[in-house]
């Protein structure tokens, strides 16, 4: 039974989770920062902590996120969850790095703020624009680092193409009709015969977690 609520309550956290970091923050959207002014250049976007949102969308794409002064030691947990937002502001806290992948998946994202000392995340090449005001660092124009005239360091498959993961950051997408480890297998991907894998083990799974719990309540 346990299984089952898990998996029942899956979409609704991921939903959540983009909402949670809009209240990483107990103060709202700072009038002035620049989420605020990307947010009011734009019709038909409603605040909501330190988030703005496009609304009337399906899904409600988040836009912009405003961290700054909120005395961050590390990127909240929640971060992931706002990877539709275009601009993000991370100014005026103590953040001692960016780890590598801290903004995988981030492919909207055209303006970022950062303290002076991190650096724009996959160097100024992966910007079109990088300026510096007062403590504050300005990434603007993500690029596609499929397009760059380097070699990439790590050269998609025969069978796939490459495209834009988030700042620098690439992954390998195989082409149709081929799937698989490094797009090795040609012909469609077996859904039905993965769906049915899939539910009969999470079946098992949860049967068997039932069947324990039974146990364990029946014994004195």
């Amino acid at each position: 039974m346990g299984a089952f609520l898990i998996i029942l309550l899956l979409p609704l956290a991921c939903t959540v989770g983009g909402a949670a970091v809009c209240r990483s923050c107990p103060e709202p959207l700072r009038n002035g920062s620049v989420v605020a002014q990307y947010c009011a250049s734009r019709p038909g976007t409603e605040r909501e902590g330190r988030c703005c949102w496009e609304r009337g969308t399906h899904p409600e794409r988040l836009l912009g996120l405003d961290l700054s002064n909120c005395s961050l030691q590390n990127l909240p947990p929640g971060l992931a969850e706002a990877f539709s937002v275009a601009v993000l502001d991370l100014t005026e806290n103590p953040l001692m790095t960016l780890p590598n992948g801290s903004f995988l998946g981030f492919t909207l994202l055209q303006l970022l703020a950062v303290p002076l000392p991190l650096g724009c995340p996959g160097g100024n090449n992966a910007w079109e624009k990088v300026t510096t005001s007062g403590s504050t660092q300005l990434c603007q124009g993500q690029r596609n680092s499929c397009n760059s005239s380097g070699e990439p360091a790590w050269p998609c498959p025969e069978n796939a193409a490459c495209a834009p993961d988030g700042p620098g950051l690439v992954q390998c997408l195989c082409n149709s009709p081929f799937h698989g480890y490094k797009c090795l297998r040609e012909g469609a991907f077996p859904g039905l015969l993965f769906c049915g894998v899939l539910g009969a083990t999470t079946l098992s799974l949860a049967f068997l977690l039932w069947g324990t719990q039974r146990r364990k309540a029946k014994a004195p």
